[in-house]
């Protein structure tokens, strides 16, 4: 995809050498477990310096469009994480390990779910393939870099374009010509490969070709088009190939996706710069007039429109409307739930929450938005008692440990807490303050069991630290 693997938006004639058949055998200067440890190091590091949103309800819709991708991909070596950066800008981009990175922006100028299914087949594929693995393999038999140095000077070019790009000419001392050359290899793999991931998995193949021929001609004549197409030019060929290829699979229906729909009305009114009255009457326009909105994705835009202009009569009125149809989707029970949490009806919604989680015993959104509503309703121990077991299952939430260390703080649980914190922080990249608090916790622990088991973890903290420094320095 144009929006290329985790260099491209930032120095795009960055790729490995000799090409056209690339392949997906292992390289032996990144193993697979080493690329995996850069992986949850980079997240860590994106989340200490993007604004990454950490929103549920969005990031288990992006999290199951990319494993429908990946259940038709070759070559996972490792479990994905996708992440979702509040950014208006076009974009996207892959890293060592399976993290691939969507700006929201990308929601708002897609037009269908293929569309944006295709970007994110595009990037799957960069990492499936190790693209970045072997890029980084090729500059080290060059370079006095060792492959963390390398990849430190790589994280940097995805969460900071300019300072990346800068960062890597200066170390590495490229010419961009002819590292264009092996770059343009890596997106025609990406590209094709991703097309066909994009097909098996069910979505519209010409969707690549499409959003190419719209990027093409939105930015044709600009001044100043967007950072991804001036460091990562998008040839007429490209396009054509994309098309072409896609001309291979048998023509058939893709009835648009509600989901995606529902995902693009929630970017909009809580994540985008924007005014929410205008907001709620573009919807309220859409719902009526049986354009590109699907009717209930556009009453949706309206409730939340409406949620957060305070006008709560309104928005109740459409999101029972929406649960008498959409009862378990998880969109229209968060909204119910901020709702009723709004009026001070807490009852209600963990009422609500507590049917939910028969039908979604571990689901992220109905446990985030339960111990929350228990927090709220001033149930603190009821919500540390629930999110003590989840985080057991997703140590990976930051905010699941957010939450339990708002209900750890008047429960008198010191050490719980500063434990929370420790992993908030870490989370977070802020290593030196989760080592910190870890070892408060440690020691402020009065069972020896407790005590052990906070010692331990605090080591691994360590260790993360030791990763985070290689990355970052």
């Amino acid at each position: 995809m144009v929006l290329a693997f985790s260099l491209c938006t930032a120095a795009p004639w960055l790729a490995a050498n000799n090409l056209p058949d690339i392949g997906t055998a292992g390289v032996s200067a990144m193993s697979v477990e080493r690329e995996a440890r850069f992986g949850q190091a980079f997240i860590r590091f994106a989340r200490a310096n993007q604004p990454v949103i950490d929103d549920p309800v969005l990031n288990e819709y992006l999290t199951d469009l990319g494993l429908k991708l990946l259940s038709q991909a070759d070559s996972v070596r490792f479990p994905f994480s996708f992440l979702l950066i509040r950014d208006d800008s076009i974009n996207a981009s892959a890293f060592l390990g399976g993290v691939v990175q969507i700006h929201s922006g990308l929601f708002l100028y897609a037009d269908n779910e293929s569309e944006l299914a295709s970007v994110m087949a595009h990037e799957i594929t960069h990492v499936t393939q190790r693209h970045i693995a072997r890029y980084l393999e090729s500059q080290s038999r060059s370079t006095p870099l060792t492959i963390a140095g390398l990849v430190g000077s790589v994280a940097l070019a995805v969460v900071n374009p300019q300072a990346g790009m800068a960062a890597l000419q200066t170390t590495l001392g490229l010419k961009m010509q002819s590292a264009i050359n092996y770059t343009r290899d890596n997106e025609f793999e990406a590209d094709r490969i991703g097309l066909r991931l994009l097909h098996n998995a069910g979505f519209d193949p010409n969707a690549m070709a499409s959003f190419f021929q719209k990027l093409a001609e939105k930015y044709q004549f600009a001044s100043t088009p967007p950072q991804m197409l001036l460091t990562h030019p998008l040839p007429a060929s490209r396009i054509a190939e994309a098309r072409s290829r896609a001309a291979e699979y048998p023509a058939q229906p893709y009835p648009p996706s509600l989901e995606f729909q529902l995902a693009k009305a929630r970017i909009m009114v809580r994540f985008q710069q924007g005014n929410t009255s205008e907001l709620h009457r573009f919807f309220e326009r859409e719902a009526g007039r049986g354009g590109d909105w699907q009717p209930d994705a556009a009453r949706y835009g309206q409730a939340l429109s409406l949620l957060q202009i305070h006008e709560y009569d309104k928005a109740r009125a459409l999101l029972d409307e929406l649960s008498q149809r959409h009862g378990s989707n998880v969109f229209v029970l968060d909204a119910l739930t901020d709702l009723d949490n709004a009026e001070k009806r807490h009852d209600a919604a963990i009422a609500r929450l507590r049917q939910a989680r028969q039908r979604l015993p571990d689901n992220a959104v109905v446990m985030i938005n339960l111990a929350d509503s228990l927090l709220q309703a001033g149930r603190n121990q009821e919500a540390a008692e629930l999110l003590d077991g989840y985080l057991r299952r997703h140590p990976e939430n930051p905010l699941a440990w957010e939450l339990i260390a708002q209900a750890y703080r008047p429960l008198s649980d010191e050490s719980a807490f500063r434990q929370a914190q420790a992993e908030v922080a870490a989370l977070k990249g802020r290593y030196e303050v989760a080592v910190d608090q870890m070892e408060i916790a440690a020691n402020l622990a009065t069972d020896p069991m407790q005590r052990a088991r906070l010692g331990a973890r605090l080591e691994q903290l360590r260790q993360q630290q030791k990763d985070w420094d290689a990355l970052r320095n």
